[in-house]
């Protein structure tokens, strides 16, 4: 089952509005090397911060998402900026129509991503760049009394996920692909506080959904994880992948 999108909503803009996350859209906006005018598309582009970001950059910046629920809220939040119905596997873009390719928390949703990179190739003009970004689904590094319950609710949370690690392989994806000047890192932002309560609150639905873990036990986590966040005790890192690179000539 998905998360529904008001949920996912309330957790994309937990993670939007942080401090590091703001960092790290920043960084990826410098990766894609944008000229002034410059055409780039943001896919899976949610309830669109990042398209309207790109906008005030001075980019003629294109959301797609495949999903019209997410796109009415973008269109709603930034009635200025572009927004389309699409896939990563099947963009509503003409061949080499754009400067910039980004996808933030797509990758890990495709069964093929072999296929996606095919698509951005088709619609990236020869010298553009790509960026891929995503967190390690099965990589949530947690403080808690109880490490037991901790690891099998971040596995059944990866189990959730059609690829919970592919963004370890976004280099290599990419050089399959044919694209050069592949660059590769990881930041982990590190959150203490009340911030990261909607993410663990989904965490711990998704075991219960599973059967993963006994009910007592993952409520008497998510408890103590309250009550940590509450203290400014909280700790919860999340390695964040970051892959560019050029579309050859």
């Amino acid at each position: 089952m998905s998360t529904p999108i008001p949920l996912l909503i309330q957790l994309l803009d937990a993670f939007d509005t942080a401090q590091s996350a703001v960092a790290l859209r920043a960084h990826s906006y410098e990766l894609l090397r944008l000229r002034p005018g410059a055409a780039v598309v943001d896919v899976g582009c949610g309830s669109g911060r990042a398209v309207a970001e790109l906008a005030d950059l001075g980019a003629a910046a294109i959301g797609v998402d495949p999903n019209e629920q997410m796109l009415d809220v973008a269109r709603n939040r930034w009635p200025a900026s572009d927004f389309l119905a699409g896939t990563a596997e099947a963009l509503p873009l003409p061949d080499a129509s754009v400067s910039g390719y980004r996808a933030d928390k797509v990758f890990h949703v495709l069964p093929d991503p072999a296929a996606a990179l095919a698509e951005a190739e088709r619609v990236l003009a020869p010298g553009g760049r790509i960026v891929l970004m995503s967190q390690d689904w099965a990589g949530y590094l947690i403080d808690s009394t109880d490490d037991d319950t901790t690891r099998a609710l971040v596995q059944a949370r990866a189990n959730k996920v059609t690829n919970p690690t592919v963004a370890r392989a976004y280099r290599n994806l990419l050089l399959d692909s044919g694209f050069r000047d592949v660059t590769m890192e990881v930041r982990t932002p590190v959150f203490t506080d009340e911030l990261m309560i909607p993410v663990l609150t989904e965490l711990v639905s998704s075991a219960l959904e599973a059967d993963a873990v006994p009910r007592e036990r993952a409520e008497a986590w998510l408890a103590e994880q309250t009550a940590r966040a509450a203290a400014n005790r909280l700790m919860v890192a999340l390695p964040l992948f970051i892959a560019a690179a050029t579309r050859a000539d």
